[in-house]
């Protein structure tokens, strides 16, 4: 999809009263008007209890039709409001990606005695501890689901590692032994492995796992029906197993032409480079090291806004990515947080939604606010604005502007045949300025105005397309063609 816009339709505090499905069922016909193409849904599986978010996930197969872990349904309905809620945003011409949680199980049925040994959180290679009996939760039979769906039980030998020993009351990070039992070798390095992560660690090399995990994928597209999946923490997963799904998916799944994306947390462009290597570049990822340079330019005093795309996956593979501004991780109180400060959001939007490269994903925040408050003053507007000129006016070849001031970015689009006039975006961390830009698909006299409105006159370009445009302090101008 051309210049398509994604949604992120979820924030980590949506009230847990079962409703949220049925609100995106009947926002589905605005979410068209303001120009989004795709919705990311929050994770519909099964978690601990309906107060999670979902990503300590319990149950792959229900998906809020089961009376488990104290309810029903889950945070935001049913099953039967989640395919009403797919088929509403579909009707509008949207495509609907799910949240695949593939890491880790949480809430386990029963508690299970095995052997393991002790590492070092900090250095999960070094083993700080004699190998044990330790007691860990680590089995799921699902008695409220009666094998519907699937008759799989899971116990400790489908699992790396667990954070918990039952037996002692003793929390940190415990390997589980056995056969050809050991830390997954392709995932990040951090903490020397980052296989594991949280709850009970899924072991993404046991053959059993690996066709159940399987069999869930396809069963989960042919019950929903959605479009494309988002994966959680791929850099915890064995990236030869993510290879093998997505291959598989592709595979069995040729008419959908599913978007697959994942969520590989690092700003290390190495590491990542590596990652998709290793996934024989199958898999979208997030642009992380554009948001934290997008973070690290709000809450710096002096950030060079030219340099806001060194090391980003944007700037090196340019088709393979996901660009962001925050999402449910970032957002504040969070374990990830890294939140984009206010003033710079306008800023961070111009630079997803305007510029050629990378499918832009909207936070749920910016759009709807966070726990019922507006996330930054005015933000609905101003991306709702933004995405209407990505849509408009955001096309056609793009070229940077020379400048020898740090504290703005600056670009334009030609425009194209079908999407005429073209833009001027002009970006400012610093005080007011007045600067001078040529605009090459503008014609000598042709006037122009701030789509913004941070400035309510036109400026005309001279005989050579170029003009003194007013730049206001810390502001984002969009300048189009008068009409």
């Amino acid at each position: 999809m051309s210049n398509a816009v994604l949604l992120q339709a979820f924030e980590w505090n949506l009230p847990n009263d079962g409703n949220h499905y049925r609100w995106l069922a009947d926002s589905a016909p605005e979410f068209k008007r303001l120009g989004l193409d795709a919705v990311w849904l929050p994770p519909f599986c099964k978690a601990t209890s309906n107060f999670d978010v979902g990503y300590g996930i319990y149950d792959l197969y229900d998906l809020g039709e089961f009376d488990q872990k104290g309810s029903v349904r889950t945070k935001y309905g049913t099953k039967a409001d989640l395919l009403h809620a797919i088929k509403a945003l579909q009707a509008e011409g949207l495509q609907v990606y799910a949240d695949a949680v593939l890491n880790h199980k949480a809430g386990a049925d029963k508690a299970e005695t095995f052997a393991a040994v002790p590492c070092n959180p900090d250095n999960r290679m070094e083993q700080i501890g004699k190998q044990r009996d330790i007691r860990g939760w680590t089995y799921f039979d699902f008695p409220g689901r009666k094998g519907k769906y699937s008759d799989f039980i899971w116990n400790f030998n489908h699992f790396t590692g667990v954070d918990y020993d039952d037996k002692t009351g003793e929390h940190g990070v415990f390997r589980i032994l056995g056969e050809n039992k050991h830390w997954s070798t392709g995932v990040s390095s951090e903490r020397g492995n980052y296989d594991y992560l949280m709850f009970a660690d899924i072991d993404h090399e046991h053959p059993d796992v690996q066709a159940e995990l399987h069999r869930w994928l396809d069963w989960m597209i042919r019950e929903t029906e959605i479009d494309g999946i988002r994966f959680d923490a791929v850099k915890h997963i064995e990236d030869s197993f993510i290879l093998d799904i997505v291959s598989s998916l592709y595979e069995n799944w040729p008419e959908k032409n599913l978007f697959l994306f994942g969520e590989h947390w690092i700003y290390d462009p190495d590491a990542s480079n590596h990652f998709l290597e290793q996934t024989e570049y199958k898999l979208n990822l997030f642009d992380v090291a554009l948001h934290f340079n997008m973070h690290n330019a709000s809450t710096s005093s002096d950030f060079d806004l030219r340099t806001i795309f060194d090391n980003s996956l944007v700037r090196e593979h340019p088709d393979k990515v996901v660009t962001f501004v925050d999402n449910h991780d970032s957002q504040r109180g969070q374990a990830l947080e890294s939140w984009v400060e206010e003033w710079f959001r306008p800023h961070a939007h111009a630079i997803i939604l305007l510029r050629q490269d990378g499918y832009p994903c909207i936070f749920f925040g910016d759009l709807y606010g966070i726990g019922g408050k507006e996330a930054w003053p005015h933000s609905h507007d101003t991306v709702a604005e933004l995405i209407r000129l990505r849509k408009r006016y955001a096309w056609g070849d793009e070229i940077d502007l020379p400048t020898d001031d740090h504290e703005i970015l600056a670009w334009s689009r030609s425009g194209d045949e079908e999407h005429p006039g073209g833009l001027l975006a002009i970006l400012n961390s610093g005080g007011y300025k007045e600067l001078e830009f040529t605009v090459e698909q503008g014609e000598p006299g042709q006037p122009f105005r701030d789509a913004m409105l941070h400035h309510e006159e036109f400026i005309r370009l001279g005989d050579k397309r170029s003009a003194v445009f007013p730049v206001k302090e810390r502001s984002v101008s969009v300048w189009i063609p008068a009409e």
